[in-house]
């Protein structure tokens, strides 16, 4: 193992480590997850989307998910809060007449009540209360989220005693706060399924970006951690973690 060149390398993905919209093109082939899901987040919106509906996507990323709905244009609504994904919605989003705002899907929605026949949001934040409010009677809301557990084995390998970030995002306690406020559940389901990075660059470079998970996390601060990662990977062929993932479909009664 030649540590000095591994730390270059490693230093070098840190200085690459940013996002916009959702693409993750800089490890492509580099790392897998999500190729084994039991479900299509697409095919369940298709399974109750209508032309003639009104669509919002909340924490919309850079649009691209969206668009590929083919969904009217007059017909769709969306939010996104992060600001480089936000210039990016308002070159791409606004211009085709899509209603783009920029908007914390965890607060209040800038939009009046029961607006909409669908709300959609894959691995965003959202506000029970507002998707109520923002949701016409008889609407639905459905979601793909990231799970309490989710990479857990990756953040202690470089992150020993990291608390989860988000605890509350677990299924069954999710889908008693829908309930609680007036939704029905149509379909839940909750999945753990591996995540694998073929070399230790793009996990430093994942590590980067995903941020929430493993707060704090530089090259220089978890070398050590790095080299025992680059042992395992040598040994195994890869590391390899645990994605947790749900869906949720509810209606509003």
């Amino acid at each position: 193992m030649d540590k000095e060149r591994l730390k270059e390398q490693w230093l070098k993905e840190e200085r690459a480590a940013h996002i916009q919209g959702w693409d993750f093109s800089h490890i492509q082939g580099r790392y897998e997850e999500e190729n084994d899901l039991p479900w299509s987040y697409r095919a369940v919106i298709e399974q109750y989307l209508e032309s003639r509906y009104r669509l919002l996507d909340l924490d919309t990323g850079g649009g691209e998910f969206l668009l590929s709905l083919r969904h009217p244009y007059s017909n769709t609504s969306a939010t996104e809060a992060y600001p480089p994904n936000v210039r990016l919605c308002e070159k791409t989003l606004c211009p085709l007449g899509v209603d783009f705002h920029r908007a914390d899907a965890s607060e209040d929605l800038p939009f009046e009540d029961e607006a909409f026949d669908i709300v959609i949001n894959r691995h965003g934040s959202f506000c029970v209360s507002e998707l109520h409010r923002v949701v016409k009677r008889g609407g639905i809301f459905i979601t793909e989220q990231v799970g309490a557990e989710n990479d857990r084995a990756l953040v202690e390998l470089l992150l020993p005693g990291t608390e989860l970030p988000f605890p509350e995002m677990r299924l069954k306690l999710v889908s008693k706060r829908f309930q609680k406020a007036g939704f029905v559940i149509l379909q839940s389901q909750e999945a753990f399924r591996p995540i694998k990075f073929y070399d230790v660059g793009a996990f430093v470079w994942f590590a980067h970006v995903i941020a929430w998970e493993f707060p704090g996390f530089t090259v220089e601060k978890c070398l050590k951690e790095l080299y025992r990662a680059q042992e395992i990977l040598e040994q195994t062929g890869c590391l390899e973690g645990q994605i947790h993932r749900f869906l949720l479909a509810a209606r509003k009664a």
